[in-house]
C-alpha cells in the first residue's frame, strides 16, 4: 500500500497559499497587488477510489490548516493530518501528521517541523532549516539526524511554489514544471513537479461547499490545478508520479476541492469550515 506520508508536500502545497508557503505578494497585470491571505481552514476527508492489490476499503479523516503572517513577515503554517484507514478484515491504520513551517516572505530561508505517528506511536520527525544562497540553497538537518548538505539552485520551496502557480494562471499558461523542496520525509526529498492549470472559473460559479458560503471567496476567480511529485532521485526514462494532487484555487491562494492521489487509492478532501482574517500591512 503506498505510504499516506508522501502526501505532505502536495497537501501543504495546495493548502499553502502558496501549501502553500516565497514571495506572497505579486503584481498581476500591472493594476493590483495579490496578497495571500491569513486563514484558518477544515477539510474532511474520506475515500474516493481504490485500485491497488491491497485495495484500501475505507478513508475517514480531517486536515486542519492554519496559515498566518504576511509578506513582510513571513509565514507561518501549523498543519495536521489524521486519517483512520480500513485496510480490510478488520484492520485499520491511524495516521497523525503534524507539521509547523515558516517562510520568509522573499523565499529565502524556510524552516520545517514534523512529527508522524502510526497508530499513536511516533513513526519519524523532521527538523530543519534551509537558507538560499547565491548558487544553491544551504540545508542544516537536527532530525532525524544532524546533517548539512546544499540543493540546486533552481529548487523553490512551497509557497513560492504556489505564487509562482498562481502567476502562471493569472498570465494564461496551462504548464509549469519545477523541483520543490519542503523538508518531508526524511528532510532530503527533492520533487520534480508538474503542474497543469486548467481554464478560469468565474466568481458566480459557486462550489457547493464552505468556500461556496464565504462572501470573500464568491467574488474571486479559481482555477483547477493538477500537480505531480516525482522522485528527483529515481529520474531514469518515463516515471510514474510518486502521488499528484489535484484542488483549486482562488487568486489570494486558498484552496478547496482536494483530490489526494496515492496511486493505490484516492483521497477526497472537502472544506467544511473557512476563516480568513486580513493580512497586516507591511510596516
Amino acid at each position: 500500500m503506498a505510504d499516506i506520508r508522501r502526501g505532505m508536500p502536495g497537501i501543504l502545497a495546495a493548502l499553502a497559499l502558496c501549501s502553500g508557503l516565497g514571495t506572497a505578494a505579486f503584481a498581476a497585470p500591472q493594476t493590483r497587488v495579490i496578497e495571500l491571505v491569513p486563514h484558518r481552514a477544515v477539510y474532511d476527508l474520506k475515500l474516493a477510489q481504490s485500485r491497488g492489490n491491497r485495495p484500501v476499503e475505507s478513508v475517514r479523516g480531517r486536515i486542519l490548516y492554519d496559515f498566518s503572517g504576511s509578506r513582510c513577515d513571513g509565514y507561518a503554517l501549523q498543519f495536521r493530518q489524521v486519517s483512520q484507514i480500513g485496510l480490510g478484515e478488520g484492520k485499520t491504520l491511524m495516521t497523525d501528521l503534524r507539521a509547523t513551517t515558516w517562510e520568509e516572505g522573499a523565499a529565502k530561508t524556510f524552516r520545517f517541523n514534523s512529527q508522524n505517528f502510526i497508530n499513536q506511536n511516533l513513526a519519524d520527525s523532521v527538523d530543519g532549516n534551509a537558507e538560499r544562497k547565491t548558487s544553491a540553497v544551504a540545508v542544516n538537518l537536527t532530525k532525524p539526524g544532524a546533517k548539512k548538505f546544499d540543493l540546486e539552485a533552481a529548487v523553490v520551496f512551497p509557497t513560492d511554489h504556489m505564487r509562482r502557480i498562481i502567476e502562471a494562471a493569472l498570465a494564461g499558461k496551462t504548464i509549469l514544471e519545477l523541483p520543490v523542496y519542503d523538508g518531508s520525509e526524511t528532510g532530503e526529498k527533492i520533487y520534480d513537479t508538474l503542474t497543469v492549470i486548467g481554464q478560469p472559473v468565474a466568481p458566480e460559479k459557486k462550489p457547493d461547499d464552505a468556500a461556496g458560503r464565504n462572501d470573500a471567496l464568491s467574488r474571486l476567480t479559481r482555477w483547477p490545478v493538477s500537480i505531480s511529485y516525482f522522485d528527483k532521485s529515481k529520474k531514469t526514462g518515463e516515471q510514474t508520479p510518486v502521488y499528484a494532487i489535484r484542488f483549486e484555487i482562488y487568486e489570494n491562494g486558498i484552496s478547496r476541492g482536494l483530490s489526494l492521489d496515492y496511486n493505490d487509492f484516492v483521497i477526497a478532501g472537502e472544506m467544511t469550515s473557512i476563516d480568513i482574517t486580513d493580512a497586516k500591512p507591511c510596516r
